[in-house]
């Protein structure tokens, strides 16, 4: 949906500056912070990952993570700061996180998952579901997503079936 006041060729203007701004940023992330980020992962401008101990972030290839995200490596209280690995906080590839949601330090995500918006994740999320709430719980499993973590609809088969006006069904349809 591009804005009527602006011409096609501002508007893609537009949208090739800010992919390079997000390509920018995300290189300023991994040469000045050491976060193992894939060269493809497209992180929000106003989401905050940990810079305190930001080796300990990895994030997979084809991976969004959306505005007010807040993701976590440490943990003063519990002394899970010093870099170790065992303690690193891990998102698969073709993941989505939600706006405003909340990674816990040391939580491993896994490949194609949907962090639904506001969620606090708290513990590890299984490959290829979708999870929201405080805390997060699995809502959804065995999905499949395409880069950046867009639900891919299953096409499971139907069968032809006939509701009656009364809600009894009908034989199947051939």
């Amino acid at each position: 949906m591009r804005p009527k006041f602006v011409s096609p060729k501002i508007f893609l203007w537009i949208i090739h500056f800010r992919h390079s701004l997000l390509w920018v940023y995300n290189w300023y992330l991994r040469r000045f912070y050491g976060m193992k980020l894939a060269p493809d992962v497209r992180v929000s401008l106003k989401a905050r990952i940990d810079k305190t101990n930001p080796q300990a972030v990895e994030v997979g290839p084809e991976t969004l993570i959306a505005f007010d995200s807040i993701i976590l490596s440490h943990d003063f209280s519990t002394e899970r700061y010093s870099g170790g690995s065992e303690y690193g906080t891990r998102i698969g590839s073709r993941c989505f996180i939600g706006c405003a949601s909340i990674i816990m330090p040391g939580v491993t995500i896994g490949d194609q998952c949907i962090v639904a918006a506001g969620s606090v994740v708290t513990k590890d999320v299984p490959a290829y579901s979708i999870v929201a709430g405080n805390p997060a719980k699995v809502i959804r499993s065995g999905i499949r997503t395409q880069p950046f973590g867009r639900l891919v609809q299953s096409t499971k088969p139907t069968t032809n079936t006939v509701l009656q006006p009364d809600n009894q069904v009908a034989e199947p349809v051939q």
